[in-house]
């Protein structure tokens, strides 16, 4: 064996240890889906189940109240709509903020911004719940997604990139004759479409993970998604591990398949500066 190649595999054998660590709870979550409540807490640590029961699946096609398939159309709903939402206008606010940093105002919007992301969300339950009721939003899928629209981190990986933008091709593009808006949409985010992909891909893991403005802006189950649904299966008669396993990894399931198929662009995306300072 050649010495020099020591050192190389010993990093493979490393970073395939260290990925063990953070896939195996994933696994037990998976395995645990097909054993019942007393083979999990009897043997919890058991590689195997002792057979692949399928009961748990057929349980949780309804939960709390709501049927599986509307709690999945509501998180890919509510998702998708939060995430297009929030990508459009954070880069539109981190464009103009770094267009025109002294304007009336845009100081403030950053420094808000910057109170959101180190403000716990546990805080926000009366607030969100009374501008909610006053806006008549409460148990509306408008209100959960306006709220998840809130995207503080977006916005300063969108900032950052603007402002390493070179500014000779914004100054070129509006001699030419080009508004602020047209150099935003034919030169800025064109060359930012690796930065775009992050953020789209990020601001999606992160709603499509949220379940607490789901449970303070919802009335009934109806508005539900799987998260929050996975909060319903406690109750005052025991704790479900089964039903919890199963729509656990029917919940994980799609972020896992969007990461594997993205996660190129994203690094990518990182390489090319946004979260470059």
């Amino acid at each position: 064996m050649n010495v020099a190649r020591i050192p190389k595999i010993l990093a493979y054998v490393g970073a395939i240890l260290l990925s063990a660590v953070f896939i195996y709870p994933y696994y037990w979550m998976f395995i645990g889906s097909f054993r019942s409540t007393e083979q999990i807490l009897t043997a919890p640590l058991r590689l195997l189940p002792e057979a692949f029961n399928l009961s748990a699946y057929g349980e949780i096609v309804s939960v709390g109240g709501a049927s599986l398939l509307r709690l999945t159309i509501n998180s890919f709903w509510i998702t998708t709509a939060s995430t297009a939402i929030a990508v459009t206008v954070t880069a539109l606010g981190a464009y103009a903020l770094t267009r025109r940093p002294k304007l009336l105002g845009f100081g403030l919007i950053r420094y808000g911004f910057l109170l959101t992301i180190m403000y716990p969300f546990m805080l926000l339950v009366i607030p969100v719940f009374i501008v909610m009721f006053h806006l008549g939003l409460l148990g509306t899928y408008t209100g959960i997604i306006l709220f998840l629209s809130l995207g503080p981190i977006q916005f300063f990986l969108f900032e950052q990139f603007f402002r390493s933008f070179p500014r000779e091709l914004i100054d070129a593009a509006l001699i030419d004759g080009a508004s602020e808006l047209g150099v935003l949409f034919r030169v800025v985010l064109p060359v930012a479409r690796p930065v775009v992909g992050t953020v789209t891909l990020i601001t999606f893991l992160l709603n499509w993970s949220q379940w607490f403005p789901v449970l303070v802006i919802s009335r009934t189950p109806d508005t539900y998604t799987l998260p929050a649904a996975l909060l319903t299966m406690n109750s005052e008669l025991g704790t479900n591990f089964q039903g919890i396993m199963a729509l656990a990894t029917l919940t994980t399931l799609p972020v896992v398949v969007v990461f594997i198929l993205t996660q190129r662009r994203v690094m990518h995306g990182i390489a090319a500066g946004a979260i470059k300072g």
